[in-house]
């Protein structure tokens, strides 16, 4: 087991690779037959027994009509609404549109009141804007509040993109054909994939296995493994001494946080450097908490504990002030220590590139990783980054992308939109703060610390929503996590 789980791959290369393997005997009709079960068990499981299916002319909508058979052998009530004229479908389309009429099926002319509805309207080739009578049809679905799965990708989103060609169905599941698609992953795609579900159609394995790979999503089963052994003669050392260069005037609850993040997570001692002429906005701070301050004259005590920190943890809070720049910057000279650097920190990385010799780990958001490269992101240029500054970069989102200097990106597709909140991230670098002291390296750090994050997140928006939830909620929450965890 590692860390990479299913493969990803864009749209193209999956297109390449199905002409591929037909070129050498396999055969499309086989697949379609093979993709429409698949997507007909899966439906099952909804206990729904009255399908719609949405039919464009490609072979999605003959994966459709495929899937509709398959549910009418099953005593499903199932009607298709067609877009076009059958004599306009591909030849697998009308083959399977004609058997869908003998065994029953109905064509009919309106999204429907009650039911499910299977989107087989547009696949993966799909680029560019949808227009009517598709537009039509995908606006009226979203409208009928019914519950909606698609196949292989939510008609209307790029699979190479995650674009959205001006209207585009919102999925409560996609099913997925072969290996989920990077456009689910990218721009507007986690609004409109629901959750996913893969679909065996049949591709051999040799063929999947050749199949380039935009990045790979994290392989749930195997984080646990990465949480720091528990030795009965453990030490608050053993367990992690880490040096936290954060807070400013103003801004002390950034530094708790993610301190406390790091206490709850195992760390065994955390202290805390912040400036002179706060004492009176951490008079209420966490009893736990070791606290030292510096000057721009004076930081030769933050230079000394950085010798004998197993981590360091730097930016939540920092500021923007010259002195806090210079600082961070002394204390980043030549580092040999574990880090991981967020917010602040991240400002003053981007105005001097600098690349490690040692595992770091930053954690940008979308406008502070344009900050740091000097233009638009892209998956792309992420890992082209971490592969120059030998930095594991975490790119905060949804999904969350984990890029480590010269291997695939890892996906991490958990998480809630709650976490969209202040401070959310400040508890995330506590997190892999404390792992990184725990003796993780980088990639495997920011692999575990982002999932545990993220499920914190779901576990405090079962109690609190999405719209109830904040930032300390998390650090309350990783108790139950880990114990949930442990316990399995």
């Amino acid at each position: 087991m590692s860390l990479e789980g299913q493969k990803v791959i864009s749209a193209a290369e999956m297109a390449r690779v199905e002409k591929a393997s037909i070129g050498a005997d396999a055969s499309a009709d086989a697949y379609m037959q093979k993709a429409g079960k698949a997507i007909a068990d899966h439906v099952k499981t909804f206990k729904i027994d009255q399908i719609t299916l949405l039919v464009g002319k490609g072979n999605n909508g003959g994966d459709a009509f495929v899937a509709g058979c398959n549910l009418l052998e099953q005593k499903c009530t199932v009607h298709a609404l067609t877009c076009f004229d059958k004599r306009t479908c591909s030849p697998l389309c009308q083959k399977y549109w004609q058997r869908f009429l003998e065994l029953g099926g109905v064509i009919v002319n309106a999204v429907p009141t009650k039911g499910l509805i299977l989107d087989g309207l547009l696949g993966t080739g799909f680029t560019g804007k949808v227009t009517d009578p598709i537009a039509s049809v995908i606006k009226a679905a979203n409208a009928s509040e019914l519950p909606i799965v698609s196949i292989d990708i939510p008609s209307g989103l790029c699979g190479n993109t995650g674009e959205v060609g001006g209207n585009a169905i919102v999925a409560d599941y996609t099913c997925f054909l072969g290996m989920p698609k990077v456009g689910f992953f990218l721009g507007e795609g986690m609004n409109h994939t629901g959750a996913l579900a893969g679909c065996d159609f049949g591709l051999p394995a040799n063929f999947a296995d050749n199949a380039k790979a935009e990045g790979y999503l994290l392989d749930e089963a195997f984080l646990p493994s990465l949480l720091p052994p528990m030795k009965r003669t453990r030490h608050k050392y053993e367990a992690g001494y880490i040096v936290a260069l954060a807070g400013s005037p103003g801004m002390p609850g950034a530094a708790m946080m993610s301190c406390m993040a790091a206490y709850r997570t195992g760390a065994g001692i955390i202290r805390l450097f912040h400036p002179e002429c706060m004492d009176g906005e951490f008079a209420s701070g966490p009893k736990e908490l070791v606290r030292s301050t510096w000057t721009a004259q004076n930081i030769d005590l933050l230079l000394q504990e950085k010798k004998r920190a197993k981590a360091l943890l730097i930016g939540p809070g920092l500021g923007r002030t010259q002195e806090a720049g210079d600082v961070m910057g002394k204390l980043i000279d030549d580092l040999d220590v574990p880090s991981v650097i967020d917010a602040d920190g991240l400002y003053w990385l981007a105005r001097k590139k600098r690349s490690f010799s040692t595992s770091v780990i930053l954690t940008p958001h979308f406008k502070e990783i344009k900050e740091l490269l000097g233009k638009e992101p892209s998956h792309q240029a992420c890992q082209l980054y971490s592969n120059e500054t030998n930095a594991t970069v975490v790119l905060k989102g949804a999904p969350s992308w984990i890029f480590h200097p010269n291997s695939a990106p890892l996906i991490m597709d958990r998480g809630c939109p709650g976490l969209a909140t202040a401070g959310t991230g400040d508890v995330l670098t506590g997190i892999i703060a404390a792992l990184l002291a725990q003796g993780l390296k980088g990639r495997e750090a920011a692999s575990l610390g982002t999932w545990l994050h993220a499920l914190c997140g779901e576990l405090v928006s079962l109690d609190k929503t999405d719209y109830g939830m904040v930032a300390t909620d998390l650090i309350d929450a990783l108790p139950d996590v880990l114990a949930e965890i442990l316990s399995e």
